[in-house]
C-alpha cells in the first residue's frame, strides 16, 4: 500500500459517492486522479495523498475527519415503494442519506435522550401470515398506544417522534421512490426517510403512515426482490395505512353512503386524507365494490386529472422536529458550537440543515431559540417538553430529553 492518508475507510467513500450520485469516474474527473485510483481506494488497495485527500474531501463537501471513521453498522435493508431494478444507484443514494441520518442520530443522542420506542410488536415472518384482521388490529392498537383516540389525527409526524421513531423529509431528487423506512442497530430505533419533491401535505401523511405499518407488520420478514410477495407487502402497508389515517369506527359513519366526491373533498379537509386514499379505505371496509370504486377513480379522474385534486395546497406538510430541536437545545445550552457541529457530525452544514429540518444557514447564523427540552445533567427535573402547536392537542408530545 502506498503512503498517504492511510485511515481512509472504503465503505465511507463508497457512501459518498452514493449520496452525491457521483460514479467512480465522475469522482476520479473531479478529484483530477485516474479512474483507477478511485477503484483502488475504494478496495482499500491504495490510500490518497495528503494534498489529494483535502481535495476529494473537498469535492464530496464532507469533513476530511469522516472518511477516515470506522463505519457504523448499516440500516436494515428497506423495503421500497417501486422494484424497478433501474432504480439501483436512487436506492442507493436514499439508503446512503438513511445512513447520514442514522449516524446523525447517533451522534446527537450523546447529549439527549430520544423519547422512547412506543410501537406494536408483531412477530410476522412471512406476508402470507398477516390477515386483513391483522392489520386492523395493529393500526387500532398503534393509535391506542399513541394516545390518538379516534378521530383525525392532527400532525402524524410529531405522533411517530413522539414513538421514537427518527423522522426526516427532504428532498431527495428521486421522485418515483416516495418514502422508504428501516430499523437502526445502533440508536435501538427505526429510521424514516419521506422524499419532500412532490410537496404535497396529504400524500407525505399517507407515505408516514404507509412506512409505519411496514415497521410493524414486516419488522421480522426477509427482503425480497419476488414481484408477487414484494406486492403483497405493499398492499398490506397500504392497507394500514388507511386503517391508521382513517379508523373504520368514527370514519365510517360520517361518509354518505353511496360517497360520491364532493362529500369525501370536504372530509379530506377534516380528515387529512386524500380523496383517493379515502375512496380505498372505503372499499376496503366493504363499503364500495369493485365495480363502485372503479367508476368512482373515473369520476375523480374526469373531474380532476390522476395527480393532483382540489384542496392539495390547504394543508401544509407536516415537518419533523425532533432532530431539529436536539440541534437547536445544544447550540442554544451552548452543549456545542454551531459553527463546529458541521466538523463534529461529519457533513457539510446544507446536508445537517436537510438532514435535521434547519434553516438555511442555520449554522453561520443560529437563531435564538426557546428551551423545549431538558438536558441531561438534569435528570431529576420533572420538566416536560411541550408542544407549542394550538392544532395538536391529540398527539402525545415529545418525552423531555435528559443531559
Amino acid at each position: 500500500m502506498t503512503k498517504g492518508i492511510n485511515d481512509l475507510q472504503p465503505a465511507r467513500l463508497e457512501q459518498a459517492l452514493s449520496a452525491r450520485g457521483l460514479t467512480k469516474g465522475q469522482l476520479a474527473s473531479l478529484v483530477g486522479v485516474a479512474a483507477s485510483t478511485v477503484t483502488k481506494w475504494c478496495k482499500g488497495d491504495q490510500s490518497p495523498e495528503s494534498e489529494t485527500f483535502d481535495r476529494l474531501a473537498s469535492v464530496l463537501n464532507l469533513q476530511p475527519e469522516w472518511l477516515t471513521r470506522p463505519m457504523l453498522q448499516p440500516v436494515t435493508p428497506p423495503l421500497y415503494r417501486s422494484n424497478a431494478s433501474a432504480l439501483k444507484s436512487a436506492r442507493a443514494k436514499l439508503e446512503a442519506h438513511t445512513e447520514w441520518a442514522q449516524e446523525t442520530a447517533l451522534l446527537l443522542s450523546d447529549y439527549v435522550d430520544y423519547p422512547k420506542l412506543n410501537l406494536p410488536e408483531r412477530n410476522f415472518t412471512d406476508p402470507e401470515q398477516i390477515s386483513n384482521e391483522d392489520i386492523e388490529s395493529a393500526a387500532e392498537e398503534c393509535r391506542r398506544m399513541w394516545q390518538l383516540g379516534k378521530g383525525p389525527v392532527q400532525n402524524l409526524a410529531l405522533a411517530a417522534e413522539s414513538a421514537g421513531i427518527i423522522v426526516v423529509r427532504q428532498e431527495t431528487e428521486v421522485s418515483v421512490i416516495e418514502g422508504l423506512s428501516a430499523w437502526s442497530v445502533p440508536l435501538h430505533r427505526p429510521v424514516v426517510l419521506l422524499s419532500a419533491d412532490k410537496a404535497n401535505a396529504f400524500r407525505s401523511r399517507f407515505d408516514l403512515a404507509h412506512e409505519i405499518g411496514h415497521l410493524i407488520l414486516h419488522k421480522h420478514i426477509p427482503r425480497t426482490d419476488e414481484r408477487d410477495r414484494y406486492n403483497q407487502m405493499e398492499k398490506q402497508a397500504h392497507r394500514f395505512a388507511g386503517a391508521l389515517l382513517l379508523p373504520a369506527e368514527t370514519f365510517a359513519i360520517e361518509v354518505r353512503i353511496p360517497p360520491n366526491l364532493d362529500n369525501l373533498l370536504i372530509l379530506k379537509q377534516r380528515w387529512g386524507a386524500s380523496v383517493a386514499a379515502m375512496m380505498m379505505r372505503l372499499h376496503a371496509l366493504g363499503l364500495l365494490s369493485d365495480d363502485e370504486k372503479l367508476a368512482l377513480f373515473k369520476r375523480r379522474s374526469a373531474r380532476w386529472g390522476s395527480k393532483a385534486e382540489p384542496g392539495d395546497d390547504k394543508w401544509e406538510p407536516e415537518v419533523p422536529r425532533l432532530l431539529r430541536r436536539t440541534v437547536e437545545l445544544l447550540v442554544s445550552e451552548g452543549i456545542l458550537a454551531a459553527e463546529g457541529m458541521p466538523r463534529y457530525l461529519g457533513l457539510s452544514p446544507r446536508d445537517i440543515e436537510k438532514l435535521c429540518h434547519l434553516r438555511e444557514n442555520y449554522f453561520a447564523t443560529p437563531a435564538e431559540v426557546v428551551e423545549l427540552a431538558t438536558l441531561r445533567g438534569a435528570r431529576g427535573s420533572d420538566q416536560a417538553m411541550r408542544v407549542s402547536s394550538n392544532n395538536q392537542a391529540e398527539v402525545v408530545a415529545f418525552s423531555r430529553f435528559k443531559k
